[in-house]
């Protein structure tokens, strides 16, 4: 019986998220595997996704003491990792990020899932002390094997780094294509309304997003904005919507995933206007929503949506406003953004994406090796 261990890194920082969503998604797969099995590294954390795993330290008590400081999660279930790390009773190890922890004690392989190559692409738009980049590095040198989400990704990664390009594969993530979509409505919505996911920072180009609609609020007086995730609107987020005119037409929901996928299914168009993106799952959450895209022109959203969104120059302005009033008023391309998005939701189920994973886990460790753990 193969055992991987997943550690506590996304688990302990986020409540919802798309890294900690991947991670328990394998999770799920590994419990219908009959020949693995799984290890986690959280004792207690906030996280939605892993709220129905036996975590040792559950309930009211633990709940109130460990809320006091939002750093308490990590620096309990890091402690708990290494605890699990010296006592090596695993076969794989896939840390959830890339804080170099377990470096010292790690004597088993190393998966890591690098999603995307922002920061090494575009340094401009990020804070010049932060660590990400140096763990990155030392992540992707020291792993005996890579997974990237994206061909886009995996070519950024080989050209930036000097990685054998055999350890390195592309698993496309994945979405549930056979459940029904569970939605939760959201009161008080405008009529008609762009929607907007995720972080706001620089390179998610919400700013040039917010200019181009400033253009098209008088030509479409009852069409707002509505943002979810990223945090909620911050003072200077508030100063920027004043000065274009905007406070009363754009609103900040922090969604559920069930509220998002109502939001999806509401919205006139979902915008994703992002410099740079190493995926782009959102697009896989329009798709099965049925809510037609319009996407910055970038390498790796032409490869994941194909032709099944309308894309404007990242860059342009007036680009992007042409490209928002075309795809507003033309019904039928709408349609067919949607039935497009339908047939290239095909080519990512979950299932898919999951059991590509445990096959790099199954090819670092052989049958001897997962013989001698077990015995």
């Amino acid at each position: 019986m193969l055992n991987v261990f997943i550690d506590h890194q996304k688990f302990s920082t986020q409540k919802y998220g798309g890294i900690s969503r991947y991670f328990a998604n394998i999770i799920q797969g590994i419990k219908r595997t009959e020949d693995m099995t799984y290890l986690l590294g959280v004792l207690h954390a906030k996280n939605h996704y892993i709220q129905d795993e036996p975590l040792s330290l559950k309930g009211r008590l633990p709940d109130r003491i460990l809320s006091r400081n939002e750093r308490y999660d990590v620096q309990l279930n890091q402690l708990y990792c290494k605890w699990l790390l010296e006592k090596s009773e695993f076969d794989v190890f896939h840390p959830t990020y890339y804080h170099p922890y377990f470096f010292k004690q790690l004597k088993k392989p190393l998966v890591i899932t690098v999603h995307d190559m922002t920061h090494e692409a575009l340094p401009e738009y990020f804070w010049a002390q932060d660590p990400l980049t140096h763990n990155k590095r030392l992540n992707i040198e020291r792993a005996d094997s890579i997974i990237t989400i994206s061909n886009t990704t995996r070519k950024d990664l080989l050209d930036m780094f000097r990685v054998d390009p055999a350890k390195v594969s592309v698993i496309y993530h994945g979405i549930d294509i056979e459940s029904p979509l569970l939605v939760q409505p959201v009161e008080n919505l405008p009529e008609q309304y762009l929607l907007f996911v995720g972080d706001r920072s620089g390179y998610k180009n919400f700013y040039l997003f917010m200019k181009a609609f400033q253009h098209l609020a008088h030509r479409f007086p009852d069409l707002h904005v509505v943002l979810t995730g990223g945090g909620r609107l911050e003072i200077a987020d508030r100063e920027f919507l004043d000065r274009l005119g905007l406070t009363d037409r754009v609103r900040h929901i922090n969604a559920t995933d069930e509220q998002l996928n109502f939001l999806y299914q509401n919205a006139q168009l979902f915008v994703y206007p992002s410099l740079y993106e190493g995926f782009g799952l959102p697009i896989l959450e329009a798709f099965k929503a049925r809510c037609p895209i319009l996407l910055s022109d970038t390498e790796c959203f032409r490869e994941v949506a194909v032709d099944a969104a309308v894309y404007f120059e990242p860059t342009a302005v007036d680009d992007l406003i042409d490209k928002l009033e075309a795809t507003l008023t033309n019904s039928s391309l709408k349609a067919q953004l949607v039935e497009k998005g339908t047939k290239r939701l095909a080519d990512f189920p979950l299932q898919k994406s999951i059991d590509q994973t445990l096959d790099v886990y199954r090819s670092l460790v052989s049958p001897q090796a997962i013989k001698r753990v077990t015995v």
